[in-house]
């Protein structure tokens, strides 16, 4: 039903612009999306181009740890990606690639096999570059790594973020990025040998999934950020109730809920979107400032 405009309208826009205030006085943070689970969502280079996102997570790397690797990125294309990279970070915009996923073949049996994917991504996807070994985006160098690790055993990943980080020493000015996106309920026993070894500069906790939070939201990314204090902790959310009805929250509710409580805390990272398709279709983030509350319905 619609509503007239009157007091009330002007009531609800004075409390708006109050809020955007307090939202922008402590700043957004980062805004990171999963580009890569729809073909219709569009290429990689228009989701840079809305600027609405500082990272895009290409999802997904989702076969590895048995000398198979398979880059899954649900029809889109792969010629032109490498190119739609160079755009991203020219426009400041990190690029990542994501392991693992939902519904892939991957796990890491052994210390060899977190050796050898550790290799073969330097090779394939960031700046090595050896013989024989296939580089689907071509001279195109991600900006790093994020663990997006939801099946197989819980052992290796903790070398796999070691023997990634060792590769720094070829780098003259910055390095390899190296982000988790683990489920909400803490801990995350696939992902906390990775943790632990505190090299994993970014936490995104996906609030949403097909388990949920052991405890309210807030209350479980405050778990997280507390865990690891430091770490830039990121809230990851839903962009439409398509992606998970039971998990999205409005953004007036992600506000009230969470938003206004984590800017607080120091490690406070930014948004986790997932994915661009949803972000898409539902407009969740706003194409032009992620810190006007002006598109966040009250």
């Amino acid at each position: 039903m619609a509503f007239r405009r009157g007091p009330y309208c002007l009531l609800a826009a004075l409390l708006l612009s109050q809020l955007n205030a307090g939202l922008a006085a402590a700043g957004p943070g980062d805004i990171a999306v999963y580009w890569g689970r729809n073909k219709d969502e569009g290429t990689l280079r228009e989701a840079c181009d809305t600027g609405a996102y500082t990272t895009v997570l290409i999802a997904f790397l989702s076969a590895f740890g048995h000398g198979t690797y398979t880059l899954d990125l649900s029809g889109h294309p792969v010629a032109g990606v490498g190119d739609d990279i160079k755009h991203c970070q020219s426009k400041g915009v990190l690029v990542l690639l994501s392991i693992g996923g939902q519904g892939g073949e991957y796990s890491l049996p052994s210390s060899q096999a977190a050796s050898d994917l550790a290799e073969y991504l330097w090779n394939a996807f960031l700046a090595g570059g050896r013989a024989g070994v296939s580089r689907p985006f071509g001279d195109a160098q991600v900006n790093g790594v994020d663990f997006f690790i939801d099946q197989g055993a819980t052992e290796h990943y903790d070398e796999l973020a070691r023997f990634l980080y060792a590769y720094n020493r070829f780098y003259r000015a910055g390095g390899i990025t190296l982000t988790a996106t683990p489920r909400c309920s803490y801990p995350d026993q696939r992902l906390q040998g990775a943790l632990a070894t505190g090299l994993i500069g970014r936490i995104h906790v996906r609030l949403y999934g097909d388990l949920q939070c052991t405890w309210s939201a807030r209350e479980s990314w405050e778990k997280w950020a507390a865990a690891y204090p430091g770490s830039r902790v990121f809230v990851g959310v839903v962009a439409s109730p398509e992606a998970d009805k039971d998990a999205y929250m409005s953004q007036k509710d992600l506000y009230y809920n969470v938003l206004q409580f984590a800017q607080k805390l120091p490690n406070y990272g930014g948004l986790m979107i997932w994915n661009r398709y949803y972000d898409k279709i539902n407009n969740y983030i706003s194409s032009s400032q992620t810190s006007d509350l002006a598109h966040f319905s009250i």
